[in-house]
């Protein structure tokens, strides 16, 4: 129009520029993620738009109906049960969202994207203190829920009732960069209207998490698959993406009642392919066969390392500090090591700190299937029962049901496969949070022990606590591991009952990092005196010989089959493991009371501080045990 009007054009962008560069920035912001949720490229611009202007205009297009389905008299029994099973049972209050435009919805209009706000964001473990602290909250959860409740609120009827039903809403999602922290998965509950949309098999919508980044805010993005009609339904799939029928009615439980029992439980050792698809996701390439590198006996290690625990207390004189990779005789490092391969070839005599496939071991998940070696499907009496989320769903919901029905305690606790520091780990009885908690990080679940042995604290009371020990692998055949003489502790800092789950100073006892939180120390040789005292019919040195008996069984397991099924046999390598385990009580065959060691986990590249701080000579001891084959004047003792 400017130009036919003999108008010069302005000398800026024009708006159509703009906004083209405006659309390609937002492309290559957010392209990745959108096309990942499969949102289509078509709806990108108007999206961009409802985003800027903050436009909520799904009211336009949808309206909330409220429903209560009456039983037919009729009705057969067959069928009333079959409505049981429905996502929203009869007589209860069901809520639909329909298409209210007179001209229904077509998938084709590029405006045909809508944003769904969230109600309500947290991370589990911070959830009840904030149905107690934000003002409206509770009260609003508790409506958009539709729980019923009696008397004032707060309340901690009222807060459980919130917490346990909220699994039912609950959608999740996880930032990708940041500290582990932060990178915690992130649970959100969608407004009244998202919270409205219904399950169906064959959905009309489908809907997605998107972070904004511009405002640093979380929306839900609801777009059509489909073509719609005024009136017909807005349904989306709440088991989204799993093809496999018996995953689905797993996945679906907690809105779709489900009977398991007569599935099996039986969790027995996953197949060879299973470890050879982790060895290629790690990326890890196995070495080749190498011998053994004879040093001089008295050959001086140059050591690379970018651990400072070891840079600070390392004194022997057979070791000496490089800070070239490619002239050091020991890569000490504190990373994972991957291309095994490259290193047999090109430097076969460089001694490490790790074995190939050592993940079998400090990966939650491999640690639970090589430990079937030792004790069948059920695993060892030296691991609490375990299973994978992401590939033994059937099977614990199984197992779950069974101990229900036969009055069993059903405490569990679930931790991802990979993180330390009891971060995002939960502890409940609810089937449908941990249903629900595989849709976020890979996680495990594990029988949590209703009965620990427990420590008298003089200033608490009777507390959880766990044994750290630290084990030295120095070769995998023939197997030679060591167990360093000191072991370490940590304590609750309030008194144990099973309830309270989200009390973390009651159930967990990682406290070293929290600042504000009481860290309670006990020396190793001050507590087996008051452990015997609390626990005179079982002497520690009984208590520790079934604990080493754990660790010897654990790790001829582990490395009894070869790579990628068991840990490699590469000569250059040595390792330090922390191994975290508690005791409980259960019964010998005879009747008697027994402390049963329960290992908790291994870690690799364990942080050694305190290891440090009372025990200056802890890593000349680990270095001449592994590498110079010294351990005799150590402070160490020969397991295998």
């Amino acid at each position: 129009a400017s130009l036919e009007s003999g108008l010069q054009p302005h000398c800026g962008l024009s708006p159509c520029l703009e906004d083209a560069r405006a659309r390609a920035e937002f492309a290559a912001l957010h392209g990745p993620a959108l096309r990942a949720s499969g949102v289509p490229e078509r709806y990108w611009g108007r999206l961009l738009h409802k985003l800027e202007h903050e436009v909520f205009d799904a009211g336009e297009m949808f309206g909330i109906m409220q429903v209560q389905e009456v039983e037919e008299e009729s009705e057969g029994e067959e069928a009333r049960e079959a409505r049981k099973k429905q996502p929203n049972p009869g007589g209860e209050l069901c809520y639909k969202v329909i298409v209210t435009s007179e001209n229904g919805l077509q998938a084709a209009d590029p405006n045909s994207i809508f944003l769904i706000d969230h109600a309500w964001t947290c991370r589990v473990e911070r959830a009840r203190q904030q149905l107690q602290q934000v003002p409206g909250l509770l009260h609003r959860m508790a409506n958009l829920m539709g729980i019923e409740f009696h008397g004032e609120l707060p309340s901690a009827e009222a807060e459980d009732l919130v917490l346990e039903e909220m699994w039912r809403f609950n959608q999740t999602y996880q930032l990708a960069h940041g500290t582990a922290e932060e990178k915690v998965p992130v649970w959100y509950i969608m407004d009244e209207f998202g919270s409205r949309i219904q399950h169906s098999d064959t959905p009309s919508f489908a809907t997605a998490p998107f972070f904004y980044m511009p405002q640093q805010v979380a929306y839900t993005l609801l777009w059509p698959l489909r073509d719609l009609d005024t009136g017909e339904e807005v349904t989306r799939d709440f088991a989204y993406g799993e093809a496999d029928p018996l995953i689905r009615k797993c996945m679906l439980l907690p809105w779709v009642p489900a009977d398991l029992l007569d599935f099996s439980s039986s969790t027995p050792e996953p197949p060879d392919e299973h470890y050879q698809a982790i060895l290629e996701e790690n990326k890890e390439k196995l070495p080749l066969a190498i011998s053994p590198v004879a040093y001089p006996c008295n050959h001086v290690f140059k050591v690379y390392t970018d651990i400072q625990q070891v840079l600070s207390h390392l004194t022997h004189p057979r070791f000496t500090f490089t800070q070239s990779e490619a002239d050091a005789d020991i890569l000490y490092n504190f990373s994972h090591f991957k291309d095994y391969r490259k290193l047999s070839q090109e430097r076969p005599s460089v001694l490490l700190n790790q074995f190939p496939c050592e993940n079998l071991l400090t990966v939650k998940d491999c640690l639970a299937s090589v430990a079937r070696r030792a004790g069948g499907p059920e695993g060892p009496a030296w691991l609490p029962r375990t299973f994978n989320l992401r590939t033994e769903l059937p099977q614990f919901v199984s197992y779950f049901q069974q101990r229900e029905q036969r009055g069993q305690d059903n405490h569990w606790i679930c931790k991802p496969w990979n993180l330390a520091r009891s971060l995002d780990t939960h502890i409940t009885r609810s089937l449908h949070s941990i249903i629900r908690h595989r849709e976020s990080t890979p996680k495990v679940v594990s029988k949590y022990i209703e009965s620990p042995v427990l420590f008298l604290r003089e200033d608490v009371g009777p507390v959880k606590f766990d044994v750290r020990y630290v084990v030295l692998l120095r070769s995998v055949k023939p197997l030679r591991l060591f167990v360093y003489d000191v072991f370490w502790l940590r304590f609750s800092n309030r008194p144990f009952a099973l309830d309270d789950l989200d009390d973390y100073e009651k159930h967990f006892t990682v406290m070293n990092y929290d600042p504000e939180v009481v860290l309670k120390q006990v020396h190793y040789d001050e507590f087996i005196p008051e452990f015997e005292k609390q626990y005179p019919e079982f002497p520690w040195r009984s208590v520790q010989a079934e604990i080493f008996q754990a660790f010897m069984e654990l790790f001829q397991v582990a490395c009894a089959k070869p790579p990628p099924l068991g840990l490699c046999d590469y000569p250059s390598s040595r390792a330090v493991y922390a191994i975290d385990l508690m005791l409980k009580w259960d019964n010998r065959p005879d009747g008697k009371r027994m402390m049963q060691p329960q290992i908790l986990e291994v870690n690799f590249n364990p942080d050694c501080e305190r290891a440090c701080r009372y025990h200056p000579s802890f890593f000349n001891d680990v270095f001449s045990t592994l590498y110079l084959d010294e351990p005799s004047h150590c402070h160490v003792t020969r397991l295998v």
